[in-house]
């Protein structure tokens, strides 16, 4: 009863003219930028971060945050459909058979069953989300500030492990991410440092300025390099709904993926990502006929997709109970929540449940109006498509500049985007993932603040962090997943698959 009444609160609040509207907008934004191929949801979440600093209704920012989310990933799926280019790396998946049922002349079905599987899949999950939030809420009203802290390790290790490409890389962006967090105000004492006698720095550098030069600019330059030749075999989308055989085909994978992705988004670092790789792995594993598989299996895009968007939507949970972001992008919604003064953890479900419960509602929301909205606009998106790069970057860019200058009405945060942007490009150049970069400047100063409340308390005894069991025993499960990762025979494993998922 008490599950349906906080339900019945979500949708009320959700279900408001104004949290209506921008969800829908959300949703919208998301899409158009996301269809665009190379860009994805990180860097449409970065681009339109700062729209939502103008809206005084935390609830109602956090609700467009999340639909655009929604949107952009809904997008990324689009391009890998019918370009062979997915707009994040968990659509990679999707092009294998996705794109080429498109060059068999079935675009119209590989697109309805990825948003027939993705609608499911967010509805079990935003079902999964409202029944287990409140359970580990109250566990986590049991953390003190060592096991916060402690936790927080263990979220950056599983992310780096969980990062694309080496982990001494992605172990050096977190520890790069959690320098650049220091610069600003000290916390304790009031005394500014590394800001250079900068004042605008003596709040420290501007996440959503950070995250607009590095996955803005730094995707705009990258793409920019990239031969602007892209093949849309689907002008024409013909026949939208799948036939009873196909329909018949994909239930199961649907369900499985919707399972898969379910569990494995909760896992830090990109729990979506490694659900439609293994959903993939597991239909052409359990497939009567494997060998259809690469050559438009419709199993293949519909497994995958509901993988991904559950674990996409799963990926909340930590973000809501315990204040810790999984990915990047959990990591903009923390820091939307920061800019609208909402301190995360488990005291915003007591504190403020119509904003937890209304985000939780509004995610059936967004996931229904993506499947009534996209569906009939793919003949706009197919022409959105045919646009050259070089005429669409312009427009991307000034969207970033208008973006970046609008988050405090000063120029010098368009300035910071411009060594970002390099340092963005410079990444990509060198197969650094910079997700964990984020990661590291937004768990930074919760980490420093954590950590000194925990020596605090304790008169600066150290073993304060490996006396408290919870705390031990989060801090003993990190050491184990770098030894473990550090083994030969899986870090060869671990390069070999990645390998694979680069071609």
């Amino acid at each position: 009863m008490e599950l349906l009444s906080n339900l019945s609160l979500g949708f009320a609040t959700a279900l408001t003219l104004t949290n209506v509207f921008y969800c829908f907008v959300g949703v919208l934004l998301g899409t158009v930028i996301g269809v665009l191929p190379g860009i994805g949801p990180l860097a449409t979440i970065a681009m339109l971060l700062p729209i939502t600093y103008k809206l005084t209704d935390p609830t109602t920012a956090l609700i467009m945050l999340a639909g655009i989310y929604y949107g952009a990933q809904y997008g990324g799926s689009t391009t890998a459909i019918l370009v062979n280019l997915p707009g994040e790396i968990s659509s990679v998946v999707t092009t294998l058979d996705g794109y080429q049922m498109a060059r068999n002349g079935r675009p119209g079905p590989a697109l309805s069953i990825a948003a027939v599987g993705s609608f499911f899949a967010g509805t079990v999950a935003t079902l999964l989300i409202a029944g287990f939030a409140p359970p580990l809420a109250e566990v986590a009203f049991k953390f003190g500030p060592a096991e916060y802290f402690s936790l927080m390790v263990l979220g950056l290790i599983a992310a780096v492990i969980l990062a694309h490409g080496s982990i001494l890389k992605a172990l050096a962006m977190v520890v790069f991410g959690l320098l650049i967090g220091m610069v600003g105000t000290d916390v304790n004492s009031g005394v500014a440092r590394f800001s250079f006698d900068i004042p605008e720095l003596t709040d420290g550098l501007d996440f959503a300025a950070i995250a607009i030069g590095i996955f803005g600019f730094g995707e705009i330059i990258y793409n920019l390099e990239l031969r602007d030749k892209r093949e849309v075999f689907a002008r024409k989308v013909g026949r939208l709904l799948p036939s009873m055989a196909e329909l018949r085909a994909s239930i199961a994978p649907i369900l499985r993926g919707t399972a898969l992705g379910s569990f494995l988004g909760i896992l830090p670092g990109g729990g979506s990502v490694l659900a439609s790789f293994t959903s993939y792995a597991v239909e052409k594993k359990v497939s009567k006929t494997p060998e259809r598989f690469g050559k438009g299996a419709i199993e293949g895009v519909a497994g995958p997709e509901s993988a991904n968007n559950a674990g996409a939507q799963t990926s909340f949970i930590p973000m809501l109970t315990l204040g810790i972001p999984t990915n990047a992008v959990m990591a903009l919604m923390i820091a939307g929540m920061m800019i609208h003064n909402i301190q995360p953890g488990p005291q915003v479900m007591t504190s403020n449940p119509s904003l937890f419960w209304g985000l939780i509602a509004s995610m059936w929301i967004g996931n229904l109006m993506l499947v009534i909205l996209n569906l009939p606009l793919i003949g706009i998106w197919i022409r959105l498509l045919t646009v050259p790069y070089r005429i669409l970057y312009p427009a991307i860019l000034l969207f970033c500049c208008v973006g970046a200058y609008s988050i405090n009405n000063n120029v010098f945060d368009v300035f910071v985007t411009i060594p970002f942007a390099i340092l963005g490009y410079v990444f990509r150049k060198l197969d650094c993932e910079p997700a964990p970069l984020l990661l590291g400047l937004v768990l930074g100063k919760l980490m420093e603040e954590y950590l000194r409340r925990a020596m605090t308390i304790s008169r600066g005894d150290w073993s304060v962090f490996v006396t408290r069991p919870l705390s031990a025993t989060l801090l003993a499960i990190a050491a184990v997943l770098l030894i473990i990762v550090f083994m030969p025979a899986i870090a060869k494993k671990r390069g070999e698959a990645f390998a694979e998922e680069e071609t």
